[in-house]
């Protein structure tokens, strides 16, 4: 569907500019900021990128992984395919990118996540929508309470020498050859799971079924049958998210009462992204927005890893090194730069190929044959 891949795409550009702030600083993973960029203007940077993208696009990514479920669910139906080996082996498939990933490009990975709930998604597909929605309700009100009691009990305050001192290890880490790249990858990843268990994996979940729900019901297959709903979507999730996202901007990723409320309210602040961008797609430039992302989105899996080696490449000592040397505005310029000259490619490279490369790659892995390499003549995407 253009429209799925076209929000994949949107969501994509969004985790980059996240993601690249923790290659261009070893500081970041701290919640402190680098002492090189750490003027009016550089926090200001800091702050609208906390206030427009943090918490939202790994949220969005995860609704459309729910929604996907159930057209694989149904293409496997009308080709008449057992479903499960080809969905497990999916999963392990994604699973074994996600090691890869964690180990040689970036310790933030959120594909072995993805794997790992999957199962969990599969356990539930036969469930009610009453019972999804009110899972992935329950789901979010745990993060938001067990966040909440963490703060009251003064866990996971920040010590601003501790945590200055662990970013110059870092950065020096990073700035190393290979070897020392590698292992402060593997040391951060360590310092991720209570993270991951506590807050992204809960909320991953959450969106997987509430994009379950979505795909019941065909919501992106007929988005005008669906206007009235996209603009309460829009109303609630401007008015509750942005308000929430300010105090996540004020209080840093590190306020734990902050990222409570952030939890709350960036389910439906994602769903205003969409909910937007879902009715622009209904206008004549909304369409041409729309054919521009989908082809970036189609080949999702190769593009997020493709981010990945270029951040590496250029901030850490593997590649040009430039760790702490770009002030936030340029390094918001290069995630930018990055993803335009992603668009292009993925267009070039979807003209003449049916599957990203990764997605090939997972594809032989989940169906257990060799997929076609090049685009049929005449065939469009």
């Amino acid at each position: 569907m253009q429209n799925a891949d076209a929000l994949r795409g949107f969501a994509l550009f969004g985790i980059l500019v996240v993601n690249i702030a923790y290659f261009a600083s070893g500081y970041a993973y701290f919640g402190v900021a680098d002492p090189a960029h750490d003027s009016a203007f550089d926090n200001g940077v800091r702050t609208l990128v906390t206030l427009l993208f943090e918490m939202k696009f790994y949220l969005l990514f995860s609704f459309l992984f729910g929604y996907s479920f159930t057209i694989q669910t149904a293409a496997a139906e009308r080709a008449g395919a057992a479903f499960r080996p080809r969905h497990f082996r999916r999963l392990t498939g994604l699973f074994l990118f996600g090691v890869l990933n964690a180990v040689l490009l970036f310790y933030g990975d959120i594909l072995t996540t993805y794997a790992v709930l999957g199962l969990i998604l599969y356990a539930m597909r036969g469930v009610s929508t009453r019972t999804a929605l009110i899972t992935a309700g329950a789901l979010v009100g745990w993060v938001v309470l067990l966040l909440t009691a963490l703060k009251l009990a003064g866990v996971a305050e920040i010590d601003e020498s501790a945590a200055f001192a662990d970013g110059r290890a870092s950065a020096e880490g990073f700035s190393g050859g290979f070897g020392s790249v590698v292992a402060e990858r593997l040391d951060m990843t360590g310092g991720l799971i209570s993270a991951l268990l506590m807050v992204q994996g809960p909320m991953a979940l959450a969106m997987f079924l509430i994009g379950l729900v979505a795909g019941r019901h065909h919501l992106l297959a007929d988005v005008s049958a669906h206007t009235r709903l996209l603009r309460r979507i829009q109303l609630w999730g401007f008015t509750a998210g942005l308000a929430s996202s300010l105090a996540l901007a004020l209080g840093g990723s590190h306020d734990l009462a902050a990222v409570a409320i952030a939890s709350l309210t960036g389910p439906p602040l994602a769903g205003a992204y969409a909910a937007t961008l879902l009715r622009y797609f209904e206008t004549a430039r909304g369409a041409r927005l729309m054919n521009a992302l989908a082809p970036a989105g189609r080949m999702a899996l190769t593009n997020y890893l493709g981010q990945q080696l270029i951040c590496t490449l250029i901030f850490t000592g593997i590649g040009a090194g430039l760790m702490g040397d770009v002030a936030p505005l340029t390094v918001l310029g290069i995630a930018v730069t990055v993803f335009l000259c992603q668009l292009l490619f993925s267009t070039y490279w979807m003209r003449h190929h049916p599957y990203g490369a990764a997605e090939w790659a997972l594809r032989a892995f989940s169906y257990w044959e060799l997929p076609r390499r090049v685009r049929k003549a005449g065939h469009t995407a």
